[in-house]
């Protein structure tokens, strides 16, 4: 598990930090920001974490709330400092997705729906190089090839031999039979898949054609857990332009419940690991 030193995680704990002394002094965003002459939406970027937080923006914040305590202002403003350092992830360029890496380093526990693909973190790289070629046609050969490379990285949290991250894949069938690549990169990724279901910290179970209409229709989503009590867990739902965090705990509730209608649905583990090997076989003939 990733350490405190992660700028994802500090920038979401001292948000959640900075909303609560908004809340405290029973202020809305849109009259923080019309105090301190900003919009609104960067107020909320600022409180959710999504956008780095700088010493001035800290110490503006705790004069409008009025903190009185110099050490909770150090703290949050040390904080803010150590947040804009960079993850390994930047050292690869622009990562569309780099805060959802951050969090998947620090997270505990990760559940996936995929109903068009093998989940990253369990893709082989020519399986990944497929994919990223196939879904960025026009971008440059050295962002795919890092795109490659973080992907291969994060890996790091399923083979890692002490905290590996507790992954449970629900994956439509359809993510099983669609082409990538060739035969040859089909065949090696469910049989690499097949290994990997196999490990005690991952589970994968496959969502078969026949239940037709069900709880996963609306689109891919995964839901991130955290073993520390003060970070909330985090839907997270990719788009081709942004993507959507939710962290209000009715919001991942509703998906929690989605998400164990599509275990109750999907095949077993044994069931499944059957199925991914019998279209592995299908791949090799």
């Amino acid at each position: 598990m990733a350490s405190n030193t992660n700028p994802t995680v500090r920038r979401r704990r001292l948000g959640m930090e900075l909303r609560r002394l908004r809340e405290a002094k029973n202020m809305t965003a849109e009259q923080v920001a019309a105090r301190l002459l900003v919009s609104q939406s960067k107020i909320s970027r600022l409180e959710n974490g999504r956008r780095s937080i700088s010493q001035r923006d800290v110490r503006d914040l705790c004069e409008v709330y009025e903190v009185e305590d110099h050490k909770m202002v150090d703290s949050l403003m040390q904080m803010a400092k150590d947040s804009r350092q960079q993850g390994w992830w930047h050292a690869f360029g622009d990562i569309p997705y780099s805060v959802y890496i951050g969090l998947e380093t620090d997270a505990e526990s990760l559940r996936v729906y995929e109903p068009q693909i093998i989940t990253g973190l369990l893709q082989t790289r020519a399986y990944a190089e497929a994919i990223i070629r196939g879904a960025s046609p026009e971008t440059p050969e050295e962002d795919i090839q890092n795109r490659i490379e973080v992907r291969m990285r994060r890996q790091g949290r399923i083979t890692a031999e002490r905290d590996p991250l507790r992954l449970w894949v629900v994956l439509d069938e359809a993510a099983l039979r669609r082409s990538v690549g060739n035969r040859q990169v089909m065949r090696e990724q469910l049989e690499y898949l097949a290994d990997a279901s196999q490990l005690p910290h991952v589970t994968v179970q496959v969502l078969p054609f026949d239940v037709g209409a069900h709880a996963g229709l609306n689109g891919q989503y995964s839901i991130l857990e955290f073993a520390d009590a003060t970070d909330s867990n985090v839907v997270y739902i990719e788009g081709v332009t942004s993507d959507l965090y939710l962290e209000k705990a009715h919001d991942v509730q509703k998906y929690t419940v989605m998400y164990e209608h599509l275990r109750a649905q999907s095949l077993n583990v044994d069931q499944s690991l059957r199925l991914i090997q019998d279209v592995a076989k299908e791949y090799a003939r």
